[in-house]
């Protein structure tokens, strides 16, 4: 990864939409709800297990909150239906969180009402940290009336280890990732390997609380660490899984079930992939310089 790639891939909100948009491709199912399904069939064929998750985030009104409520009925209704394996992941500020978190709150048991009568689950995404503390306050509330929702946690926050602690108490299942929102530093850790020092202590306190965790990463040192704790701890593959978002390092995804572990890739889907698209490029900075050397190579063509 070189420093040229990563000021690249700095530069991308800047890059014209359709360029972004051509080279996105790879991390998102399609526009539509039957593209995520098709992906997730094809996937479940492979033998891995899904999330699905609609693109979109901040709403400005709270009437769009309906919207996507009923988008993900029609999501669990497809799933169901089709016998898919896979469960949902939202975004609270989808369904009005910093709008009016009354009816965010509502919104979300009713989801999480229908998915259990699904026999599925939910998993509630973190956004940037200016929502931590109301996403873990709302989801306290929803776990302690259900047992199929989880949170997420970023082991680039500097607070995580407390927040660690206080889900233990409350026996949450926890998805662990690193995390990927721009914060500033006094809020998360900007060093590469103090982010994976605190990750590999986040996941040793979570299995050891016997908590079960989507171990969500594409960086194959954590994986192998993973591995090594989660041998050590003795632990069944039915106590944890791993999770990869879809379109990236793809051949680690296969090697951890070819190594026997499960594992669970994030669809997102939808009209709304701008800004997704971005921080996923912006993660993989290598992709972004590819996207530049492209530009210019059609530049040069057409001069």
């Amino acid at each position: 990864m070189s420093v040229i790639n990563i000021a690249i891939a700095n530069m991308l909100p800047f890059i014209p939409k359709p360029v972004v948009g051509y080279f996105a491709k790879r991390y998102i199912a399609g526009d539509k709800l039957e593209d995520a399904i098709r992906v997730i069939s094809e996937l479940n064929d492979e033998g891995f297990m899904c999330t699905v998750n609609i693109l979109g985030e901040n709403i400005k009104k709270i009437e769009s909150a309906v919207n996507y409520l009923q988008r993900y009925k029609e999501i669990l209704n497809e799933l169901t239906e089709k016998k898919l394996d896979s469960n949902i992941s939202i975004k609270m500020t989808q369904m009005g969180m910093g709008l009016d978190d009354k009816v965010c709150l509502k919104q979300m048991d009713e989801i999480i009402q229908l998915s259990k009568k699904e026999n599925n689950f939910v998993r509630i995404d973190m956004e940037e940290s200016i929502y931590t503390s109301k996403t873990l306050e709302i989801h306290s509330k929803l776990a302690k009336k259900h047992n199929n929702v989880g949170i997420v946690i970023q082991a680039y926050l500097r607070r995580s280890e407390s927040d660690v602690s206080e889900l233990l108490k409350i026996k949450a299942g926890v998805r662990l990732c690193k995390g990927i929102y721009v914060e500033p530093r006094e809020i998360a850790f900007k060093d590469r390997e103090n982010i994976r020092l605190n990750y590999t202590r986040l996941l040793k306190m979570l299995l050891r609380g016997g908590r079960y965790v989507g171990i969500a990463t594409h960086d194959e040192r954590l994986v192998y660490e993973a591995y090594d704790i989660i041998n050590e701890m003795g632990l069944g593959k039915e106590e944890y899984e791993f999770q990869m978002i879809y379109g990236v390092n793809k051949e680690m995804g296969k090697k951890i079930l070819a190594d026997g572990h499960r594992l669970r890739i994030y669809v997102p889907y939808g009209e709304e992939w701008l800004a997704y698209s971005i921080r996923r490029l912006k993660e993989n900075p290598d992709i972004a310089g590819h996207i530049i050397k492209n530009i210019l190579s059609f530049n040069n063509r057409g001069s």
